[in-house]
């Protein structure tokens, strides 16, 4: 049974920086790519950023690209996404996402508010 549960959301400033974890288990992580979406309020959800089977290729929305990064921890089955430069308009739930499976974790907040 493929299980993806995000931690590391919480409140920040504009302008700080958090780290976001995707702990993966139920399947071969090393053999699948993954993605980050997020959701705002009134809003649909979004693709954020995605990585290869390996991490070697990553792609971002336009709208982080430059401030966030996308990693992934084979040997701990772990996902990670580094976000620096937060601004307001980037408070949104956060999700882990396996394409392969469909399959989506339960959602991290990340809320930016002075």
């Amino acid at each position: 049974q493929v299980q993806l549960v995000e931690s590391g959301g919480g409140l920040v400033q504009p302008g700080g920086s958090l780290r976001l974890s995707c702990a993966a288990s139920g399947f071969s992580f090393r053999t699948y790519g993954m993605g980050w979406y997020r959701q705002a309020p009134g809003k649909e959800r979004e693709l954020v950023a995605t990585i290869t089977t390996g991490g070697s290729s990553t792609n971002y929305a336009d709208t982080v690209k430059g401030r966030f990064t996308n990693s992934r921890d084979v040997a701990k089955n772990m996902l990670y996404l580094h976000m620096n430069s937060l601004k307001p308009e980037d408070t949104a739930v956060n999700y882990c996402y396996a394409g392969a499976f469909g399959s989506w974790g339960q959602g991290t907040q990340v809320t930016v508010s002075s």
